[in-house]
């Protein structure tokens, strides 16, 4: 890739379609763009159930999503460099038409598919065939050759399982058998990950598109600035906060590095950061965008139908990792700051330190009692007014959202984009936006509060976006006295056909990603390579479960290199999650299945900006006029922060919020693995309060593993569990608490016929008799030659879920040892922490002292 390609030129390669015809293809292109971004909205609003129009099910929408992405894959993206990008060749023309009319095949005879299922026809088959090929062709021009070449992998593997080696062998499938599985069922390609893409993404992209039209981008930047350009290193800390606002609205971390890179690099560059640190902060801080909840660059969406947990909670997860890993990014640019003694912006208004303190109080208790406002005054309102909540709800709505258009008017040119030479004030660059953030809380409030789907508190949440982008402009101008009101309105509308184009192409890499991503999916269960996989990782990681962590983090990395984020999430955790679930079950460590998938996410991430070919870096050092290759080394040492936070939550899933018992144990949790990260992040670059020795260092990362998980140390004193027979199962289940559950380390053969033992957990009812609470599990229990062996199991019960089968053996029950807490491990760290402080400030006056 050559270095002076310019940074947008690189976000439409890799997002949007580098094709940019003229004249009739080009209002065809835009038209077909337009409709996609229509049709998804309707597919999402209640209207066609009001009005009983255009009824779609699932499947028959994953086919028209997917019709539309293959045909702008086709006519946006050309085929090879050299392919003519000012028009649309006739071939390509044809091939969008053939290839969506195959994706929309199940759409237009979905009626006759369904009265022969499992028996298709010459004619469904040539189609499924014709789809897959171009399927794979779409992909590679949207995406680059390595999804295709992944999924032409598994295809392959497919068909040639007789002759594949003893170890990953399997019985092979038929042209019919394999078509019909991948083309003409929901197992393959128009299975969840293309399902969620429907449902779910395209509306967030969207809405996220909508917000970038709007100017959110652009008011998040200047706040940053406004708030932290003054700093030392300040366009540096802007930057970070920026690009994870922004990664609120953008699903992309390419378009993220140049959406704020191109007024935070120059920035950072003219206060003295050299031209790689300055591109890598930007990409470290873009790539931790598609960590930031709620969007997490479509993975949220697909962890809901993954592993099977609420939206919400899916964020409730995520939102301690990412917030810490942003933090201790903002520390690594501080202290890339004091090291080059640099300065910060000069201010509009210099603030002292009392105003300072004033203006974050008084933000966080005014955002703090805004929140509980919403929060329990919507509640108080809809208890009250009833069936006429919605208008009442809907009128403050309107009248919150004039009285911030009025204030916004009041500040005109923070309207305008032009370069940040000075930090602006905070007051008015605050009150300039604010009614930016209100889709952003109808969002939140449909998700967390209302419990709508993602899909449809996307859809009010793009809604509300739509009015805003056509209404802000003439509302302002009229509060602000001016006249040219058509104008305006014109303007909003022509804000919201662009915001609608553009979100449309911003979901062509995306839509394709997920539907060849289906083909790796539906591989996995025709083939049943997912217990091959199992095998094979045990035996090269020896049962270590930390090696094969190790593992599945560089297969993360590796495919991530050319896969963007959503299709290498969908292969890895379709491959590796239950691996990892299942053998670390064996070694008896219990992985939260939302822990493993989120370890994969983190990794495929970082695959952004690691050389030889993350993107991102690219983007940034296009910017930064800088060596792409050294900005992603750069950005990887500062993302370094980042790859350990997978490897802590799995050990310690308090992390992820999960085994929290008390608001103490909250905030413990929280402070310790902020301090942690702070640590982690000072260590890693050598520098804390002055520049660290090498035993400091040691010291330092020591602290931070054992903030991290202080239960390493704790357990070789005071193991965490006890062992009893498993005879003594009837005994010690009375002696959990119901609602609670009983761990079991349990063993028998598989289906396989091979001896498996693995640790699992089984929910505790509230039954006053021991056999009745193991009843009620799934569990009739014999007693065989002084072993407790399975008799039966109950159908869908919680034991048949966790995979305990006929005649296995409970081996033993292991309960919580009554121990001291392990957070006490915290002490001698904090005291080991003070000592290296003390040795450092010595160091510090001596130095002055001498100079």
């Amino acid at each position: 890739m050559s270095h002076e390609k310019t940074a947008s030129d690189i976000v439409s390669d890799a997002d949007t379609g580098a094709r940019n015809p003229k004249g009739m293809a080009a209002r065809f292109l835009t038209l077909t763009a337009l409709c996609w971004s229509l049709f998804q909205l309707w597919y999402a609003s209640p209207l066609p159930f009001q009005l009983n129009v255009f009824i779609l099910n699932d499947t028959e929408a994953r086919a028209i999503h997917l019709a539309f992405a293959v045909f702008l894959s086709f006519t946006a993206f050309p085929a090879f460099k050299g392919s003519p990008k000012n028009h649309i060749p006739f071939y390509d023309w044809g091939l969008a038409l053939v290839g969506s009319f195959s994706a929309a095949y199940i759409y237009i005879f979905y009626n006759a598919l369904a009265d022969r299922p499992g028996a298709p026809v010459t004619m469904d088959i040539t189609f499924a065939v014709i789809g897959i090929v171009l399927l794979l062709e779409a992909t590679r021009r949207a995406l680059g050759p390595p999804l295709m070449v992944v999924a032409g992998v598994f295809l392959l593997y497919t068909f040639a399982g007789p002759h594949m080696p003893d170890v990953i062998a399997h019985k092979g499938a038929s042209l019919n058998k394999a078509m019909s599985h991948f083309w003409l069922t929901t197992e393959g390609v128009f299975g969840v990950a293309l399902g969620v893409s429907t449902s779910f993404v395209f509306l967030f992209v969207l809405f996220g598109a909508l917000l970038e039209q709007a100017g959110a981008g652009q008011y998040f930047i200047r706040l940053s600035f406004s708030l932290l350009g003054h700093l030392r290193g300040g366009p540096a800390k802007a930057a970070v906060v920026s690009s994870g606002l922004s990664g609120v609205i953008s699903g992309s971390s390419i378009a993220n590095v140049v959406t704020t890179g191109t007024f935070t690099i120059p920035l950072m560059k003219r206060v003295g950061f050299p031209a790689t640190k300055a591109g890598a902060i930007e990409v470290a801080a873009s790539t931790n965008g598609q960590l930031t909840p709620p969007i997490m660059g479509a993975a949220a969406f697909l962890m809901v139908e993954y592993v099977g947990i609420p939206y919400i909670d899916v964020i409730r997860h995520a939102i301690l990792p990412a917030a810490i890993s942003y933090i201790a990014l903002f520390y690594i640019v501080h202290l890339e700051a004091v090291k080059a003694g640099m300065q910060g912006m000069p201010r509009e208004r210099a603030l002292s330190r009392a105003e300072w303190l004033l203006v974050f109080v008084g933000g966080f208790l005014s955002m703090c009692m805004l929140g509980a406002l919403v929060y329990y005054g919507i509640g108080w309102i809809k208890d009250v007014a009833g069936d006429n909540s919605l208008w009442v709800i809907g009128g403050l709505v309107t009248a919150a959202y004039l009285g911030l258009l009025w204030l916004a008017a009041r500040f005109p040119d923070h309207h305008e984009d032009h370069e940040l030479t000075i930090a602006p004030r905070i007051r008015t660059t605050a009150l300039s936006g604010l009614h930016f953030l209100l889709p952003v809380v109808v969002l939140i409030w449909c998700i967390g509060k209302e419990r709508m789907s993602p899909g449809l508190s996307a859809f009010w949440a793009t809604a509300f976006m739509m009015v805003i982008v056509i209404t802000q402009h003439p509302i302002m101008a009229l509060f602000g006295g001016q006249s040219d009101m058509m104008a305006r309105v014109k303007h909003g509308f022509c804000d919201l056909f662009n915001g609608m184009v553009s979100g449309a192409r911003n979901m062509i890499g995306i839509g394709v990603a997920t539907a060849a991503a289906g083909i790796v999916v539906g591989t996995v269960t025709l083939t049943g390579i997912g217990q091959v996989m199992t095998e094979f990782v045990e035996l090269i990681s020896g049962g270590s479960v930390l090696l094969m962590l190790i593992f599945t983090a560089v297969i993360s990395l590796i495919l991530g290199m050319g896969l963007p984020t959503t299709a290498n999430y969908i292969v890895v955790s379709s491959l590796m999650a239950p691996v990892i679930v299942s053998l670390g079950a064996a070694h008896g460590l219990i992985v939260p299945l939302i822990a493993v998938h989120l370890f994969v996410f983190y990794f495929g991430i970082l695959a952004d900006d690691t050389p030889p070919v993350g993107l991102a870096a690219y983007a940034a050092a296009a910017i930064a006029k800088g060596n792409p290759i050294q900005t992603g080394i750069q950005g990887f040492t500062y993302d370094i922060r980042t790859a350990i936070l997978p490897f802590m939550f799995i050990f310690n899933t308090q992390l992820l919020l999960i085994g929290i018992n008390s608001i103490w144990e909250l905030l413990l949790t929280i402070f310790s693995a902020l301090g942690a990260m702070l640590v982690f992040a000072a260590a890693t670059q050598g520098f804390w309060l002055t520049k660290t020795k090498w035993y400091e260092t040691l010291g330092l990362l020591l602290i931070a593993f054992t903030l991290f998980r202080p239960g390493f140390w704790w357990d070789m004193a005071w193991p965490e569990y006890q062992q009893h027979p498993g005879s003594a199962i009837e005994q010690q289940v009375m002696t959990v608490e119901a609602g609670e559950e009983l761990r079991l380390r349990v063993g028998g053969e598989d289906f396989t016929g091979k001896y498996r033992e693995k640790t699992l957990l089984l929910p505790v009812g509230d039954e006053t008799t021991g056999a009745d609470r193991l009843y009620t599990m799934g569990l009739e229990l014999i007693e065989s030659d002084g072993k407790t062996i399975v008799d039966n199991i109950g159908f869908a019960s919680p034991a048949e879920a966790a995979g305990i089968d006929f005649d296995w053996e409970v081996l033993r029950v292991e309960t919580l040892n009554d121990r001291p807490p392990r957070q006490l491990m915290f002490i001698p760290a904090l005291l080991l922490l003070l000592s290296i402080a003390l040795m450092q400030k010595r160091r510090i006056k001596q130095a002055t002292e001498t100079a």
